[in-house]
């Protein structure tokens, strides 16, 4: 993990020059921002383009630094026109996600690349099911498939519970488009890896049917 791949070099100084010029110029930060009211009135292009904005250096830094952890490793299985591929997908689909859930409230605003780096990271997990993960720096592993699993569930207690200032939507909606992206590209997964595809399916599961039954 970690060798940068031009790709990843691209995307990374992407979200730097946009979320900088963010920094700098807010009428440029809220014409490109996502909102509810203004993607409901047609401003679709917020969708993709809130995913290069950021809200201060922290928040930038925080994605870029996670997605630099785990770009690559996903680039050396399925190359990089895949890896953007998984990337922009779950960067629409955790937008897309935020909409369907908070499009009657017109002042709901998101800006960050965590959508399409959750993504990145569940293709990761699905890609080498039997990797090790660290969480905040603690040093203790953390078998991966674990790290996803409890990463959804938490992601679902903080859209039900809407906890922080956090896009738990996106972040969600982000990991689902990797989880079922990945499959698409690697099918042998299902054969060498049932068990785990089973495992991560269970809180997509469950957020499918908490939003049926109205408690989401």
């Amino acid at each position: 993990m970690g060798d940068l791949n031009l790709v990843t070099i691209l995307i990374i100084a992407a979200n730097v020059i946009i979320s900088m010029k963010g920094f700098k110029d807010r009428s440029f930060f809220e014409k490109y921002k996502f909102n509810t009211a203004a993607v409901k009135r047609g401003e679709k292009l917020r969708i993709l383009s809130s995913g290069f904005l950021h809200v201060d250096t922290g928040h930038l830094f925080l994605n870029m630094l996670t997605l630099y952890f785990f770009a690559d490793v996903v680039i050396a299985s399925l190359g990089s026109i895949a890896f953007l591929l998984i990337y922009i997908a779950s960067l629409l689909l955790g937008n897309l996600l935020s909409y369907y859930f908070h499009k009657d409230e017109p002042h709901y605003n998101a800006v960050g690349a965590s959508g399409a780096v959750s993504g990145i990271i569940y293709a990761a997990i699905l890609l080498y099911p039997d990797m090790s993960l660290y969480l905040f720096f603690i040093p203790i592993p953390i078998p991966a498939y674990i790290f996803g699993i409890g990463y959804m569930l938490y992601s679902i207690y903080g859209m039900k519970n809407r906890i922080g200032n956090i896009g738990h939507d996106a972040h969600f909606g982000g990991a689902v488009g990797g989880y079922i992206l990945t499959l698409i590209l690697v099918p042998e997964i299902f054969t060498t890896s049932l068990v785990m595809v089973i495992l991560l399916a269970i809180p997509i599961v469950l957020l499918f049917f908490l939003q049926k039954a109205g408690k989401i």
